[in-house]
């Protein structure tokens, strides 16, 4: 299934019925009065946060969303019928704005919450309403109120604690592989992730959280280049990127430092509440170098790159330093958890945009794919 996280679409609520002007008319019964019904409510149009869909493809090809109308009132007071709402499941994370305006509208961040995203009409008055002790043969009536329309833009932003930031060939797909069951697709080219993919890193027995993997950043995303940024959106909700650094490329004209800086412009470029979110530095595939230079190595580019933050040094593709990032990183999210987030936290791990199952121990060592990641 293709991953789709854009969509617009365009919403029309019910129009209410209108009321009627009726008058009891029966044998024997000459000054009956009036009994006409009010009108039906309009139907709506609802959005359901779903944690079982994750993509907006429902949303591709159908986009126009009509409610039915309310009946008109009736005599012998009868009321109109209600039109049935119409209700739109969409994936949790979904941010739904105008899209004239480009106001945010709702944000769909808990599974089962509801939105209304067009109103239905109300039902007219009935003659019924009209009756009083001077006016015993009313014939006014009143109209259905028309039912709301919108035209709305679908944006879907992933959840997840962690994101995966850097160059293409930066090693995260072979990253997230290693730490968790989720299985993108790796290669020894770039931009082999064309999509967002998610999983589910378990550390221990009730200790989990979801990272994400974007496709990668090259220099000038912000003017189109590559993928530019169109799959950053997906890194708003996370508590911490992880910026992965190619310390050891195979082109020796490929400057890793150069490259680093690179993803961090970027980043600012996009978003400065995006570049101001805590980041560390994961420098990956120490295991192209020889272990008596790695120290070395990894000294002589914190230097060059002016970093001060965290940062460890890992091999993706063995294991390597693996699992005490994951340790690492589960601290920092349960020092940094909130109980808004616990409020919000689904009840099951959100669905990857995979078809993989992608809850796993942290491995222990190797085990992986003999190639190394292409994104």
């Amino acid at each position: 299934m293709k991953f789709i996280d854009e969509a617009r679409i365009s919403v029309t609520a019910g129009n209410g019925g209108d009321g009627s002007a009726s008058f009891r008319r029966e044998k024997f019964i000459p000054f009956g009065g009036p009994n006409g019904g009010d009108g039906g409510r309009g139907g709506s149009i609802i959005a359901v946060a779903d944690r079982n869909i994750n993509t907006l493809v429902d949303f591709r090809f159908t986009k126009a969303f009509k409610a039915r109308n309310g009946e008109n009132g009736r005599g012998s007071d009868c009321n109109g019928r209600g039109a049935d709402d119409i209700v739109l499941r969409m994936p949790v994370g979904t941010v739904i704005s105008d899209a004239e305006s480009g106001e945010q509208l709702f944000d769909l961040a808990k599974d089962g919450q509801r939105v209304v995203l067009a109103k239905g009409g109300k039902g007219g008055l009935g003659n019924l309403h009209f009756k009083s002790s001077t006016n015993r043969a009313p014939r006014q009536f009143t109209h259905g109120d028309p039912g709301e329309a919108r035209e709305l833009q679908l944006e879907l932003k992933v959840l997840a604690d962690v994101g995966l930031l850097g160059m293409p060939n930066a090693g995260k797909s072979t990253f997230i592989r290693a730490v968790s069951a989720a299985r993108p697709k790796v290669a020894d080219y770039p931009f082999t992730t064309l999509a967002p993919n998610l999983g589910v890193v378990r550390v221990d027995f009730d200790h989990s959280f979801v990272i994400a993997d974007i496709p990668g950043l090259i220099e000038g995303a912000a003017e189109g280049a590559g993928l530019g940024h169109r799959f950053l959106r997906h890194l708003a909700r996370t508590r911490l990127l992880l910026h992965l650094v190619d310390i050891a490329p195979y082109d020796e004209n490929i400057d890793p430092v150069r490259e680093a800086r690179a993803i961090v412009e970027e980043l600012r470029k996009y978003d400065e509440s995006l570049w101001q979110k805590p980041r560390w530095l994961i420098l990956n595939k120490t295991d192209r170098l020889e272990e008596s230079q790695r120290e070395a190595v990894v000294a002589e580019f914190l230097q060059q790159f002016g970093w001060d933050g965290p940062v460890f040094a890992i091999s993706a593709l063995t294991g390597e330093g693996c699992r005490p990032l994951v340790h690492a990183i589960m601290r920092h999210l349960d020092a940094t958890r909130t109980d808004t987030d616990n409020e919000a936290e689904p009840a099951n791990p959100p669905s990857p945009a995979t078809d993989a199952e992608d809850t796993a121990d942290v491995p222990a060592g190797s085990g992986l794919p003999a190639q190394e990641s292409g994104s």
